[in-house]
This record gives C-alpha cells, structure tokens and sequence, in this order.
C-alpha cells in the first residue's frame, strides 16, 4: 500500500492487519488531506459492500499502542456520523497537518453509512494515539463482519 504519506500508510496496514483482511488502495497523488479523505471514502464504500449476508453490522474493541489506549466502537447504522473526544488539530505526524484521524473517519464513515465512537483512554504521545485507534478500528470492522450467532 502507498498512498505516498508514509505514516498513512502505516496506519492503514495497522487497520487490515488488525482486522483480519487484505487492503489494496489507489489514492491519487495530491494534497495529503485529499488523499487521507479519498481514502476514508474509497474504504467505507468497500467494507459495507464486502460484508457477507448476516454479518453482526457493529463492533467494539479496545488494542493498546505503548502508553496509549482508544476504544472504537461503531455499527453499520445508515447513519453517518463520528463521535470523538480526540482531537488532534494541532498535531504534526510525518507530514500530516491537522487532524487526519478526524477526517478520515468522517470520510469512512460516510463513505460506509457507519456510526463510529472513538474514546480516547490515554495516551500522550501522537504517533501512539494514531495507532491504538487504527488498530481498535480494524477490529471493531472485522467483529462487524463476523456471522452472528
């Protein structure tokens, strides 16, 4: 995967390994934002069509990164919409200006019909909290697409 902003990418094999499956995507060239934006989209779009008859349609999980923690939890609602206490405008990550996390959620999300709820539990450190939340996020979209019962 290379989207061509490398922690991004780095966050997007977070998200597949912890969810279980393959991600391959074509984000073109452009401003990071864009790209962070069309992926989030690209994505959401994807998930919901791949969900197999019967699946659960929602998830929960809390993966730690180092000092951090983030619990996700969402469903496969037909309403889009993110509730977050993150907020990350002020970060600089790798060439990333402002709050990716924010966006690309908003993006999946919309992208996905999902409802999504981020809590972050603790972490100081930037690049952790960008970490334990894509990971919480894989999982809670892998138990979302597991059969019931």
């Amino acid at each position: 995967m290379a989207t061509g902003v490398s922690v991004f990418d780095h966050l997007l094999t977070l998200l597949a390994r912890h969810g279980g499956f393959d991600l391959t995507l074509e984000v073109a060239p452009g401003d990071p934002d864009e790209e962070v934006a069309a992926a989030g989209r690209a994505l959401g779009g994807a998930l919901v069509e791949a969900l197999p008859e019967g699946a659960r349609g929602h998830g929960s999980a809390v993966v730690p990164a180092d000092e951090a923690l983030a619990h996700v939890a969402l469903e496969i609602s037909g309403r889009p919409l993110v509730v977050s206490n993150v907020d990350l405008s002020a970060a600089h990550v790798g060439g990333l200006q402002g709050d990716v996390v924010a966006r690309f959620l908003q993006e999946l999300a919309e992208g996905g019909g999902l409802t999504v709820h981020v809590r972050l539990i603790d972490g100081k450190d930037t690049e952790h909290v960008l970490e334990t939340i894509f990971k919480s996020l894989g999982v809670a979209l892998a138990q979302a697409g597991r059969q019931r019962g």
